[in-house]
């Protein structure tokens, strides 16, 4: 019997999982993963589309049950309160101390509330967890207006997710332009008008200033920075997440926003890891972000620090930025370096379909040509191939003149490419 103390994951995400499966393909070393969510991994991504009736919850659960017992991966549902470094030791909520020779915290995100007044009544919300998708279901019924906060890809996700169960919904911006921090202006109303095509009443530049509730402590209206009260019986909170750390406040870890790490994942505490959301980078590369809370790079730390764990040192190298979504119906994917305006050795060459939601940005160095990155809406491209052209730092003519081979769609081909490679023309003259 295997008296070994075991490593141990807080966390089972993305992240968490990611590293116990890799770190079981290298190692017979006991394994414990814990969470206070739910008793098995599933795919956050698609909790949407559980509500909206296109799955049931089975289906977001990638492994049979049996997996975790036949690939010796123990499973602990449970609230973590705090670590005791010097003992090598987590406590639980229960009181209960269990020792680890190697910690491992991947506790992802939690929705940011920003004061307001009101934001602790119910039916108010964000919309991460299984038990936010819970509540919500809960919620519904009673729900006729909905109020989203914030514009981001959750309130987006939130949007059509009420508004396909015949919810009206008003979504508050408080930006001039929509995802003003990621998109351009051109970008930004291109996804504006789409979200308004959908029956959404988008109100940009308006921000929550209250939360009014009822006698039931239930949300009955909100109040805007113009004054103007929006009945509802529903606040859904999406004005960004932040790291899930609050547990570890009375420890000697250091944090800022986030646990900090180094390039190995490493934290300031001998044998405690940080990964995914909850883990803040103190040497980002140039253009990356110290903190990323996207689905991939929670998978690419836990292969990273598994390789560490297990064979050797290994750093965290995240390659080139990329990121995916829909609004609605509408698919973005982003790749390389490319800011909203563009920067001081950056260009932009930015193409619109004349009729249809499709749209291209380029970023590109205006000394040399070389591509930077790309912004598309509503043509799905080739990760592998872009990522290829962003190591050979080809030329934004290279690019234009060989999109064909980057697209998933035959039909782009004839329909978009010659309008593109001519208004790239027209753009140089």
């Amino acid at each position: 019997m295997m008296s070994q103390s075991p490593i141990i994951i807080i966390g089972n995400g993305i992240a968490g999982i990611t590293a116990a499966r890799n770190i079981r393909k290298n190692s017979t070393d006991p394994i414990l993963v814990i969470s206070k969510e739910s008793e098995y991994f599933f795919s956050r991504t698609a909790l949407m589309y559980v509500y909206m009736g296109h799955l049931k919850w089975e289906h977001l659960l990638p492994y049979e049950n049996s997996f975790w017992k036949e690939n010796k991966i123990d499973l602990l549902f449970s609230m973590v309160t705090g670590i005791s470094p010097d003992e090598k030791k987590i406590i639980l909520q229960d009181g209960k101390h269990l020792a680890y020779s190697k910690l491992i915290i991947a506790t992802g995100s939690i929705p940011n509330k920003f004061g307001w007044p009101g934001q602790e009544l119910e039916a108010v919300q964000g919309l991460y967890s299984k038990q936010d998708l819970e509540a919500l279901e809960q919620w519904s019924p009673s729900i006729r207006q909905a109020t989203i906060v914030g514009g981001g890809l959750i309130g987006i996700e939130l949007a059509e997710m009420l508004h396909s169960r015949g919810k009206k919904v008003t979504f508050l911006v408080r930006e001039s332009s929509f995802w003003g921090n990621v998109l351009s202006t051109e970008e930004g109303r291109l996804i504006e008008k789409h979200i308004i095509a959908h029956g959404i009443d988008l109100r940009m530049n308006t921000s929550l200033e209250e939360i009014i509730g009822d006698q039931n402590k239930r949300v009955q209206s909100v109040i805007t920075n113009h004054e103007e009260i929006i009945p509802c019986e529903f606040v859904g909170l999406t004005a960004g997440v932040r790291p899930n750390i609050d547990f570890l406040k009375n420890t000697d870890l250091q944090t800022k926003k986030g646990i900090l790490v180094n390039k190995y994942l490493q934290t300031n505490l001998t044998d405690i890891y940080a990964i995914g959301d909850c883990a803040e980078l103190t040497e980002p590369l140039a253009y990356r972000r110290p903190i990323e809370a996207v689905w991939y790079v929670g998978r690419m730390m836990g292969e990273t620090v598994a390789q560490t764990l297990t064979k050797q040192l290994t750093a965290y190298r995240p390659g080139h930025w990329f990121n995916s979504a829909k609004f609605f119906d509408l698919e973005y994917q982003t790749y390389g370096s490319i800011h909203p305006i563009a920067s001081k050795n950056e260009k932009h060459f930015y193409w619109q379909h004349e009729k249809e939601n499709i749209a291209m940005r380029f970023a590109y160095q205006p000394a040399n040509l070389s591509f930077l990155g790309i912004n598309t809406f509503g043509i799905r491209l080739r990760h592998e191939t872009l990522n290829d052209w962003l190591d050979q730092k080809v030329s934004i003519d290279f690019v234009i003149s060989n999109l064909h081979q980057a697209n998933f769609d035959p039909e782009f081909y004839t329909k978009y490419e010659p309008k593109i490679q001519k208004a790239w023309i027209n753009h140089q003259n």
